[in-house]
């Protein structure tokens, strides 16, 4: 049974390892088939939104789906998954100036505490719930899921890189929430310069030609106008995100994070003593 509970895992990294993949392509697409360019990105990915919220939704579930039928203990992290989801989605509704929103806390911290397979799960589900519940659908929303994904999938890898230099601690010390809660406002603005792309090969205006891109040119062409792009629309923007997820990190995440590690030391004892 414990050698299904392993196959389980391994297989379900794979499908979100492929989910992001694909991801990736998606993003990436238009620099290769450019797109029609026009003034405003309301009609961006608009013919192929919706498959991509199907493949990604119907792969996480399959992920979630795998877990639950396989793997041991599963039915206690799948019900946290669920919870925490709509716990994130609800926080979206939290005010807060420039980009800010409490939506990001809980997939940090549990991704943090549960790894990055757990974490891009929580990201993307807490996503799409959120966008249910605040009417946020349109072609974006895919790529919403994805990016939010990856910023907990990364607040995973951070912990786990922590774990195995022997530096996690139960329960966390101030040093390493305020580790997270940098790396937390580094994730802001990280969610910030990959979402741009959903909608910047897309969009044109000729009185600003040097910050938009345009096909032909070259990567570093790219990469600089791109750069010009972010610092003068989004960065201030994405620093309002960014330091809304330190402060808050810095003002919950302790009990936060202790209350995730219980739950996560719990569910490890009821799998070894299966």
């Amino acid at each position: 049974m414990r050698g299904a509970a392993g196959h389980s895992s391994f297989l379900s990294g794979l499908i979100l390892v492929t989910a992001s993949g694909i991801g990736i392509l998606a993003f990436l697409r238009p620099f290769f088939r450019p797109p029609v360019q026009q003034r405003v990105s309301v009609n961006a990915h608009g013919e192929d939104a919706m498959w991509l919220f199907l493949l990604i939704t119907g792969l996480a579930l399959a992920a979630v789906l795998l877990d639950l039928t396989w793997g041991h203990g599963s039915s206690q992290t799948t019900a946290l998954l669920g919870v925490l989801a709509a716990i994130g989605a609800a926080l979206r509704l939290v005010p807060g100036p420039g980009g800010f929103s409490a939506l990001f806390l809980l997939p940090i911290l549990a991704g943090y505490v549960y790894g990055a397979r757990f974490g891009f799960l929580l990201g993307a589900l807490t996503l799409a719930a959120s966008a249910l519940i605040t009417g946020g659908v349109g072609p974006w929303l895919p790529y919403q899921m994805l990016t939010t994904g990856w910023v907990a999938a990364l607040a995973g890898l951070w912990g786990g890189m922590l774990q195995r230099l022997g530096r996690r601690r139960y329960p966390p010390t101030r040093g390493e929430v305020l580790a997270l809660a940098l790396w937390g406002g580094f994730l802001g603005l990280f969610y910030g310069a990959v979402m741009n792309l959903w909608f910047w090969p897309f969009v044109f205006q000729p009185q600003q030609a040097e910050m938009y891109w345009q096909p032909g040119l070259g990567w570093r062409a790219t990469l600089a106008r791109y750069a010009l792009f972010y610092v003068t629309t989004s960065l201030w923007w994405d620093v309002g995100r960014g330091v809304g997820n330190a402060l808050l990190i810095l003002t919950v995440g302790r009990p936060v994070l202790r209350a995730l590690e219980r739950m996560r030391r719990r569910t490890e004892w009821a799998i070894v003593h299966l």
